[in-house]
């Protein structure tokens, strides 16, 4: 495309002295590092990569791209399904940089910048016994998990990110620095906290803080795959009146070649139920003890541990640099069909990563009004996302006609509407669905702070 290579022969010399941070461009030797993001389906090479140290270099990096035409991308954890976070040809503003995090535990306030990953917070925050809610994987970014949405293992008891978010420092499409609260700019408030970033470049969260740990009682039961059905069924019935400390994930999978797991079960598909509970340890044990009870499980690994440690069950399985496709809906019960369905295509799962898997939703989520915020989803009980993962670029389409398939399988007991966070970039036409009823709202706001739709690279809303 003409605009992808928009950024060839950019004016970056004269650029460079308006920012503090360095330049990146091809043939500079740390190019190469920082150009890839986690989702190696996109190999993209920008015309320039500008590492941002401070608010000054956001503006002037966004002034820049706006006065000179420039297709740009913004870029803070990297962890991203849709390959929005890298570009080709374009200008790559790149937040990772930006890792201050202060933590008011007087007032149970962080004040996070945009490069942090959650992991980092919960690290800060832990020092002194609270937490917000986060990704399940501590190396997902902080702003694009909280400006999509934010589920988590705290959404039940706390809400998601979205409610926790209470303000935010912006970089607007005119490069202007504006504060966005309740009282200030409450409406680009409002689209923030879930709308993604279509609105702006956001070099400061404040995110409120609750008392979690430093132990919670967490950890995973095994199953191999022919008492899914029944451990599944269970699962129902247990989450229609848990606890809102209680978040258990049912996860198809490739059983992992450990020596807890038998050696015949290696590789092969299995159910891993992935539980975390963040009230006291002992509440937490007899709470989730039915599901410890259920079926004939090879490894039963339940157990107080560091909120720390439970916040990184999944990481050593999302490492950076595998090929991801992401395919996600909503489902407002696991019926008996439902179950079969996911059960029969689990069986056959492509990619040796690959993994499906319920959220469960529920307590303090569904409390928020559909119109509270910008994200719309409250009315739901489950969430299905399908993450096709390989390593095997000859396998691409192979594997994306298998996941289509499974997507359009469960489609059939769907309730409508998507989580903008899961979806992948062949999906804008799923956009007014992540959105729903918000959907005109946002684009009025969209009008109003980027009138020229500077911020384009995103499940994007257009300016209305």
């Amino acid at each position: 495309m003409a605009e992808d290579n928009a950024a060839e022969g950019l004016a970056l010399d004269e650029f460079a002295p308006r920012v503090r941070g360095p330049i990146l461009t091809p043939g500079t030797p740390e190019y190469e590092t920082a150009r890839h993001g986690w989702n190696a389906r996109f190999d993209r090479r920008p015309g320039g990569i500008v590492q941002c140290l401070g608010v000054a270099d956001v503006m002037a990096t966004v002034d820049f791209a706006r006065e000179e035409g420039l297709p740009l991308a913004v870029r803070g954890g990297g962890h991203d399904f849709a390959g929005y976070s890298t570009i080709e040809g374009g200008l790559l503003l790149d937040l990772s940089p930006m890792k201050g995090i202060q933590v008011d535990p007087s007032a149970r306030v962080a004040s996070v910048q945009p490069g942090v990953l959650g992991g980092e917070l919960d690290h800060e925050t832990q020092a002194f016994g609270l937490a917000t809610t986060s990704g399940t994987v501590s190396t997902v970014g902080v702003a694009g998990y909280t400006l999509g949405g934010g589920t988590g293992y705290l959404a039940r008891k706390h809400g998601l990110a979205v409610d926790n978010f209470i303000g935010a420092d912006v970089v607007t499409a005119d490069g202007a620095l504006v504060r966005a609260n309740e009282n200030e700019n409450p409406d680009l408030f409002w689209a923030l906290r879930g709308g993604g970033g279509n609105f702006g470049v956001v070099t400061s969260f404040q995110r409120q803080l609750h008392p979690v740990g430093p132990e919670v009682m967490a950890g995973q039961v095994v199953y191999p795959l022919d008492q899914a059905r029944d451990v599944l069924s269970f699962y129902r019935s247990y989450m229609e009146t848990a606890p809102e400390e209680a978040t258990v994930y049912p996860f198809f999978l490739r059983l992992p070649p450990i020596d807890a797991i038998p050696e015949e079960l290696h590789g092969e598909p299995g159910l891993i139920m992935v539980m975390v509970h963040v009230g006291p340890v002992e509440t937490g044990q007899s709470e989730l003890q039915p599901l410890l009870e259920v079926g004939d499980p090879v490894l039963p690994a339940v157990q107080p541990m560091p909120y720390l440690a439970a916040q990184q069950m999944f990481d050593a399985g999302m490492p950076k640099g595998n090929r991801r496709l992401s395919r996600a809906q909503y489902v407002d019960q696991i019926s008996d069909a439902a179950i079969d369905t996911v059960v029969e295509w689990a069986g056959r799962l492509e990619g040796p990563f690959t993994a499906a898997y319920f959220e469960p939703m529920g307590g303090a989520i569904n409390r928020v009004a559909p119109g509270d915020t910008a994200f719309p989803h409250r009315d739901k009980a489950y969430s299905f996302h399908l993450v096709a993962d390989w390593t095997d670029p000859s396998a691409d389409e192979a594997i994306t006609e298998w996941a289509q398939g499974f997507h359009e399988a469960i489609a059939d007991y769907a309730s409508g509407g998507v989580y903008v966070n899961l979806m992948s970039e062949d999906e804008g036409d799923r956009t007014a669905q992540a959105f729903q009823e918000n959907y005109p709202r946002l684009a009025r706001i969209k009008a109003r702070y980027d009138p020229g739709n500077l911020f384009n690279r995103n499940q994007n809303v257009g300016p209305r």
